[in-house]
């Protein structure tokens, strides 16, 4: 395999719109590299063009035009070939829950193709990996979301990948399973040298576990780096304000009107809100904002400077925030 495990060049996928309206673009031309031996983030919003990547990238779907190969092997022409060299690890559960997480395994196992006896060998070491005996022949619909969400991640190691892809892996989870699924997958690229595709919403656990990241917006790849390089491109502070009830257009034009801020953004999610703002200088700029909110008669709540984080760096490049709340940008 080459020091890339993962390599897309201008990715376009077109779905019919049906019914007189206009073709979908879901990718627009993505360019995407991942080193072999990596974890690597793939961020942005839902409808962004993630999980159209990945059913490229897994061979699910076929794009419209661009080449894809992913553990040496091109995507089109050798999908095969890819698959064999591929795990797999769907945000929903991929158990079946009527069997138990052992039986799950070695059915995974013949599925791949392997005998009877190597089917159950294979089972038996992953659930020893995986910490599963004392439930190994329990139902899987009895295992608690934590642990149910190991048992997906095994069954995508059966194949014994080169490659895996992680949807959404840690979606729903509590704090101590989220943190317990965060240090295997940092063992599956450390100890296995094995490449993992990660999509994910949460940016804690980007930052915590991606060698690399891959914003995507509108089909395409709006910035790639380190989580630190991406950080790094952003100067000064990030100024952010708690609002109550605010109205959008106001906030907008008082902090718009702020010598000092840039980049300013308001999001509105029900009754609340929260102004984000670039500055040079956060601690100078926090009393003229909070005075010139108060004097338009905007409510507001905490008041917080900090450095950059990968939040301002997906603003910064895509120009909306993670969620669909509605998000202004003033325009400089």
């Amino acid at each position: 395999m080459s020091a890339s495990a993962i390599e897309a060049h201008d990715l376009v996928k077109t779905y019919p719109g049906g019914r007189g309206r206009p073709d979908v673009r879901a990718l627009d031309g993505l360019t995407l590299t991942v080193p072999a031996g990596t974890v690597h983030g793939l961020l942005g919003p839902n409808g962004a063009g993630k999980s159209t990547t990945t059913k490229v990238l897994t061979t699910l779907s076929t794009p419209t035009s661009g080449a894809a190969r992913v553990a040496g092997q091109d995507v089109i022409r050798e999908p095969g070939q890819v698959r064999r060299r591929i795990g797999y690890v769907s945000q929903g559960t991929g158990a079946d829950q009527l069997l138990t997480p052992r039986e799950n395994l070695v059915m995974a196992a013949r599925l791949r193709g392997l005998g009877r006896a190597a089917a159950s060998a294979r089972a038996a070491e992953l659930v020893d990996r995986f910490g599963f005996a004392e439930y190994a022949d329990r139902g899987a619909a009895t295992l608690s979301g934590g642990t149910r969400r190991k048992l997906d991640v095994a069954l995508g190691l059966v194949g014994s990948p080169h490659v895996l892809f992680l949807d959404e892996p840690t979606t729903g989870l509590d704090p101590e399973a989220r943190a317990a699924m965060w240090d295997e997958i940092r063992r599956l690229s450390g100890e296995d040298a094995l490449t993992v595709l990660l999509t994910t919403h949460y940016l804690e656990e980007a930052d915590r576990l991606a060698d690399g990241l891959s914003i995507v917006d509108r089909g395409r790849v709006v910035a790639a780096g380190t989580p630190d390089e991406l950080k790094a491109t952003l100067r000064g502070d990030t100024l952010t304000v708690d609002l109550v009830e605010p109205d959008a257009d106001l906030v907008r034009r008082v902090a718009g009107a702020v010598p000092g801020l840039d980049e300013v953004l308001v999001h509105v999610e029900g009754p609340a809100g929260r102004l984000v703002a670039r500055t040079p200088d956060g601690p100078m700029l926090v009393g003229p904002t909070i005075a010139a909110l108060q004097s338009a008669g905007v409510r507001h709540g905490a008041v917080a400077v900090s450095r950059p984080t990968l939040d301002d760096v997906y603003l910064r490049h895509a120009g909306r925030s993670w969620t669909s709340a509605e998000t202004v940008e003033v325009a400089r």
